[in-house]
Parts: C-alpha cells; sequence; structure tokens
C-alpha cells in the first residue's frame, strides 16, 4: 500500500466516525485498512451512550456495528455491484459497562468468492457475525449481518 493509500484511508475513517448518523451512535472507527479488508469500531460507555440503567443503551451497540460490513464490502467490490444491509439480529448477551470493541474482516478469499460467484445481474447474501467485546475479551452483545449483493455490470 503506498503513502497515498494510507492517507485516504484515513481520511475515510475520520470522515465515517463524524458522519451524523455514525457519530449519533457515540461509536467511533479507530482502525481501517487502506484496501478496507479490515476495520475496528469502538464505543466508550459515556453520557451519550449511557442507557437509564447505567450501561450502555443497545441501539448504540447495534448502530456502532450496523453499517461497517456494506461499507467494507462496497469499497473492495467497486462500483460494479450493488451492496445492501438486508437483515440484522443482535443478541445481547451482558450488559455493557465498559467501552466494547468491535473488529471487522473481509478478507480476499471473500471477495473472490463473491466475484466469481455472480454474474452480472445475479445477487446473492452473505452473512457476517461480528462480536462487542470488552477490554478483557469478554462478549456483550453478539450480531449477525445479513448482506445483499448484486453484480449490476
Amino acid at each position: 500500500m503506498t503513502r497515498l493509500d494510507r492517507l485516504r484511508a484515513w481520511l475515510f475513517r475520520l470522515a465515517f466516525s463524524y458522519y451524523p448518523s455514525f457519530w449519533s451512535t457515540g461509536a467511533t472507527l479507530t482502525d481501517l485498512a487502506p484496501d478496507f479488508s479490515h476495520a475496528a469500531v469502538e464505543l466508550p460507555l459515556t453520557w451519550r451512550t449511557r442507557n437509564g440503567m447505567g450501561t450502555l443503551f443497545g441501539g448504540s451497540m447495534y448502530g456502532a456495528v450496523d453499517p461497517v460490513y456494506v461499507v467494507l464490502l462496497q469499497r473492495r467490490l467497486g462500483d460494479a455491484f450493488t451492496v445492501w444491509d438486508k437483515a440484522a439480529e443482535i443478541r445481547f448477551l451482558k450488559p455493557g459497562r465498559s467501552t466494547l470493541y468491535a473488529e471487522f474482516d473481509v478478507p480476499d478469499a471473500e471477495v473472490r468468492d463473491i466475484e466469481a460467484s455472480l454474474a452480472p445481474g445475479e445477487s446473492c447474501d452473505r452473512v457476517y457475525d461480528v462480536a462487542l467485546v470488552d477490554d478483557d475479551g469478554v462478549v456483550h452483545a453478539e450480531v449477525e449481518k445479513t448482506v445483499y449483493v448484486r453484480r449490476d455490470a
């Protein structure tokens, strides 16, 4: 990766973190690979993310992970593909009483598989799992995202 690729990823990460609908979740995109193969999100427990019970608001937990796989896939696949969220399920396992973290990966093999399996006009659904964990690696929530992918041209 070139310096320009790293700069573009850094600028994208900043813009993404401060995009109003993502910023309102209280989360920050803390890491973004220059090729968009990996991303990391941090969700701190603050006055903005705290619910009435003093723990992380479930909406902030979901919102922190909601758009990431779509963005990674769209950037990796390019303009010849349409990528949309199709469905999601979140399982809350423990109350979030501290900062939570999530890691996202879209490896080269995943991209090659999608490109190879879809002819123009064809679509598929991809399912991704992401966990929100604390500093000790304890899982507080698990999210299953179903993403729709269509080859346009």
